[in-house]
């Protein structure tokens, strides 16, 4: 059981590492320090929408229209993190 336990915070830390990487890319195209122009700037940026869009969707039926303000990404972040805390919280009944 203590393998489900870490494949299941491998699998929380790469969604984590994920959704940080899609923030802060999405921050430096704002403040055009990265160019989607370029194509491996596009190419990473594009197959992180596609992989984070449909759990921001879901995450944005639920939320008021803040005004062109997203906070999708923040919402996922915390789901993620509480989820985090339950998995270690837990940790006794994996072992």
């Amino acid at each position: 059981m203590q393998s489900l336990f870490q494949i299941l915070m491998l699998i929380v830390d790469i969604a984590w590492f994920i959704l940080i990487a899609h923030i802060v890319m999405s921050w430096l195209i704002n403040f055009q320090v990265l160019n989607l122009r370029q194509h491996i700037v596009a190419q990473v940026w594009y197959g992180l929408n596609r992989l984070l869009e449909p759990v921001y969707s879901r995450i944005r039926a639920f939320l008021p229209q803040m005004g062109g303000l997203d906070f999708a990404p923040l919402v996922a972040l915390i789901a993620l993190y509480a989820v985090r805390i339950i998995l270690i919280n837990n940790a006794s009944a994996f072992y």
